[in-house]
C-alpha cells in the first residue's frame, strides 16, 4: 500500500507512518507521532507528537490529537494519545495526551468520537464507546466498554462511567454512572437499564432480570448503598451473575459515589 502526503501537508520526517496511511492538505504531522497502517488522516488536522494512532482510524477536518494537555502541572514532559484501531475522530474534536507519572491518555478500538467531543488528559475509553457532538470529559476520566455519552455533556474529572451504560444529551455527570443503565433528567439520574443496548448485544431475559433485581437494591429498596451492597452479597444466586458482580465491583470501588435515583413526585 502506498503512503499519500498531500504536498499542501506538513509531515515531519521524524513521524513515522505506516503503510496505506492517507494524509490531508494543510494537515500537521509533528515529531514522533505515530501513524498506523492505512489510517486516513484529513484536511486541516494536527497530529501532535504525542499522538499514537493505530491501523485504520479515521481522523477528519480540523481535529487534533495529541497534542498537548490543558493542565497546569504539565512540564513538557514526553507524554503520548494513543488510539485503537478503526476510531473515527470527527471534525474538530480535541485528543490531549497524558501528564503527570502515567502520562497516558488511552481511547479503545473502533470508537466513534463525534465533532467538537473534547477528551482531557489521561482519560481512559473502552473500545466501542461513542461520544456524539460536544461531549467533554475533564482529566482522568474513565471510559467503559459500549458506553454512549449523549451529546453537550461534561463529565467531571476522575468520574467513571461504566460498561453499556447510556447517557442521555445536555447532561452535567459529576459522579460515576454504573455498568448497564440509562442516565437522564436534571440533574443526572438512574433511569433503569439500558435494556435496548443490552438485547442488541446478546444479552439474555435471565441477565437482564438478574440486573434489574440488582439495581432495584441500589436505588428502590431505601437503603444506603453500603447496606445495598451488603443485600447483593448475601444473595447467592444473584452473585452467580458475571454482570452483576461486575456492578457491585463498580459500586464498591466508587470513589465519588454513583448518580442518584429521580425523586419520586409529591
Amino acid at each position: 500500500m502506498t503512503t499519500l502526503i498531500d504536498p499542501r501537508a506538513v509531515v515531519s520526517p521524524k513521524a513515522q507512518l505506516g503503510a496505506g496511511v492517507s494524509v490531508g492538505p494543510f494537515t500537521i504531522v509533528e515529531d514522533g507521532a505515530t501513524v498506523g497502517d492505512g489510517t486516513v488522516i484529513h484536511a486541516n488536522a494536527l497530529i501532535g507528537s504525542g499522538a499514537r494512532i493505530g491501523p485504520n482510524c479515521q481522523i477528519h477536518h480540523g481535529a487534533v490529537v495529541g497534542h498537548v494537555p490543558q493542565d497546569l502541572k504539565y512540564r513538557g514532559e514526553p507524554t503520548t494519545c494513543e488510539l485503537g484501531a478503526k476510531t473515527i475522530v470527527r471534525e474538530y474534536a480535541t485528543l490531549h495526551r497524558g501528564t503527570g507519572d502515567d502520562g497516558r491518555t488511552l481511547i479503545g478500538t473502533e470508537c466513534m468520537i463525534m465533532g467538537y467531543c473534547h477528551i482531557a488528559h489521561d482519560c481512559r475509553l473502552g473500545d466501542h464507546v461513542i461520544m456524539a457532538n460536544a461531549a467533554m470529559l475533564a482529566g482522568h476520566v474513565e471510559v467503559q466498554d459500549y458506553a454512549i455519552i449523549g451529546g453537550i455533556t461534561p463529565v467531571h474529572q476522575f468520574v467513571r462511567i461504566g460498561a453499556h451504560s447510556m447517557i442521555g444529551g445536555g447532561l452535567r455527570i459529576p459522579k460515576d454512572v454504573p455498568p448497564f443503565v440509562l442516565v437522564g433528567g436534571t440533574p443526572a439520574v438512574f433511569e433503569g437499564l439500558n435494556q435496548l443496548g443490552l438485547r442488541r448485544r446478546g444479552y439474555t431475559r435471565a441477565t437482564l432480570d438478574a440486573l434489574h433485581e440488582t439495581y432495584q437494591h441500589l436505588y428502590r429498596s431505601g437503603l444506603n448503598v453500603s447496606q445495598a451492597l451488603s443485600r447483593l452479597r448475601e444473595n447467592a444466586g444473584l452473585m452467580e451473575v458475571a454482570e452483576v458482580r461486575a456492578v457491585v465491583d463498580f459500586v464498591a470501588g466508587s470513589s465519588r459515589g454513583i448518580i442518584g435515583a429521580p425523586r419520586l413526585a409529591r
